[in-house]
């Protein structure tokens, strides 16, 4: 996908590979750099003409480790003034609606999910695409369809990437759909707009 887009960053949840596969990978795909988490769960792949500021936290899965998770996007929110987006495979859904099949969701982890969302001063940047990004693999009445990945930003961020677009695109090779966030730079900044 790299070679036909051209992409400036890729983002990579749960690769299942070793650490020290990581600058193979970069070499793969054709990136200047390449780093990982704590926990060698994400890896970021970045064009060296990019500049960001890019902040990987420990990605946790289960749901006990999840308020781990909440607590680092509280601590983050509270100390950025900055435009800052968050996305991925969040394994939580933000309302019923959001899952076809299986076992009734528990509502606990969907008031612990909007909370912190709310906390953080985080809007969902909505999407286009295939609804679920996420399914269990079977068929019939075992079939689960959830969305799980999404991309999350501030009011700032949207400020500064107005034109900002996320696609949920077809599932290869996983039970995830990728996420494309498209930022389109030629589109002037609200601040800019109202100012002028």
């Amino acid at each position: 996908m790299h070679r036909q887009n051209h992409y400036d960053f890729v983002g990579l949840i749960e690769s299942k590979q070793q650490a020290k596969k990581l600058e193979r990978y970069r070499n793969k795909i054709g990136l200047a750099q390449a780093i990982s988490n704590v926990s060698n769960k994400i890896w970021a792949f970045i064009d060296e003409v990019f500049e960001f500021v890019l902040t990987l936290i420990y990605a946790k899965c289960d749901a006990i480790e999840r308020i781990e998770l909440w607590d680092s996007l509280y601590a983050m929110a509270s100390d950025m003034d900055a435009p800052w987006l968050v996305g991925g495979d969040f394994n939580v859904i933000w309302d019923e609606e959001e899952k076809l099949g299986g076992l009734p969701v528990s509502l606990n982890e969907i008031d612990d999910f909007r909370h912190c969302i709310n906390t953080c001063n985080l809007f969902d940047l909505g999407f286009k695409g295939s609804i679920f990004t996420w399914w269990n693999g079977r068929a019939e009445e075992d079939c689960i369809f959830k969305i799980l990945d999404r991309c999350l930003a501030n009011v700032e961020f949207q400020q500064k990437f107005p034109g900002i677009e996320v696609q949920h695109l077809s599932k290869t090779g996983s039970d995830h759909s990728p996420m494309f966030l498209k930022c389109d730079i030629e589109t002037p900044p609200i601040k800019d707009i109202l100012s002028s």
